[in-house]
């Protein structure tokens, strides 16, 4: 072998323990919930996520640390945690939703980030399309146009003989000209009056329910309704009010009937956007993703302590029936 080669040689061969030690050095993301550290859901969105990365070789301890921030308090905490996780310079920070993402955006322009469910990313400026988000955030949706329609429509089925609907939902988070008005100008045609009533927090919440005894009720998906469930769901129980609910886990812990996505498939997914992005992939290359697929799942129960008969053929179209 000639002197140059092995050189060569020698060289190539120093240069590879460094090589795979830098290939497999702890890569460092950031989690954002605006849950408390108990909450069970934010508990479970956390541990599909952490499972997701696992699948994909990134396990927590070995070859990747987390930074966690639960916000118990998220009107006042999100801020401050979104600053703290931005300090640590992780290589990618997952948001929960539009709130957090919101926070983070003002802590960073260039750190990837990827939400796991967001009303409308491009109408709240969180990115400049779908296809092509352009900046450091990317993620997956949790909702359609036509959805708040079908909520109505639910919500009549279940009480046939009911003359006034009342809706609440977030005025920074939910798109109030598309969704709200738009339930507004369609609940005439169905014998309804809707009531829409923006809330910020608990004091808000109780004062909604206010006159709206034996109403329907509509739960839009927002920080606070998520965070006030179970106080959503007693008021609505204590009023005798037919409610729909966006997510399962409303319905889980007493509320009546849920049609929308599986929060933690999204957040099974947003590993392997994560996981892209470890690997050099950036978010702005990234199409944020719509979901495909929604879940009816109604409570017998509580349609039996509301004194409510489902009707068979919703019945028939449910993806889970809790009794």
């Amino acid at each position: 072998m000639r002197r140059r080669e092995f050189i060569s040689l020698l060289g190539g061969a120093a240069a590879l323990p460094l090589a795979a030690k830098a290939q497999h050095r702890t890569r460092r993301i950031g989690v954002l919930m605006p849950f408390g550290t108990n909450d069970s859901e934010g508990q479970a969105r956390v541990a599909v996520f952490r499972g997701g990365l696992a699948e994909l070789g990134w396990i927590e301890g070995q070859n990747l640390h987390i930074d966690y921030r639960w916000a118990d308090d998220p009107l006042t905490q999100l801020q401050p945690y979104a600053s703290e996780l931005v300090e640590q310079m992780p290589d990618a920070i997952l948001a929960s939703s539009t709130a957090p993402v919101a926070a983070l955006l003002q802590a960073t322009r260039t750190i990837p980030i990827v939400f796991g469910q967001v009303f409308d990313p491009v109408r709240q400026g969180f990115v400049a399309s779908l296809a092509h988000p352009g900046g450091n955030v990317t993620g997956f949706t949790n909702f359609e146009s036509a959805m708040p329609g079908k909520w109505l429509e639910l919500v009549r089925d279940l009480a046939p003989q009911m003359t006034r609907v009342l809706l609440i939902y977030h005025p920074e988070t939910t798109p109030h000209d598309e969704f709200v008005r738009g339930l507004e100008m369609a609940a005439p045609a169905l014998g309804l009056k809707l009531a829409a009533m923006p809330v910020r927090d608990a004091s808000n919440i109780e004062n909604a329910f206010n006159g709206f005894a034996s109403a329907g009720l509509i739960v839009f998906p927002a920080v606070v309704t998520g965070t006030h469930r179970q106080l959503i769901i007693d008021l609505a129980a204590r009023n005798r009010m037919p409610a729909v609910y966006p997510f399962r886990y409303f319905v889980a812990i007493g509320g009546l009937l849920s049609y929308g996505i599986d929060p933690l498939e999204s957040f099974r997914r947003a590993a392997l956007y994560v996981d892209r992005i470890l690997k050099g992939e950036k978010p702005a290359n990234l199409p944020v993703q719509q979901p495909t697929k929604f879940e009816l799942v109604i409570n017998l129960n509580t349609a039996k302590a509301l004194g409510l008969t489902v009707p068979p053929l919703l019945l028939a179209r449910a993806d889970e029936v809790i009794e």
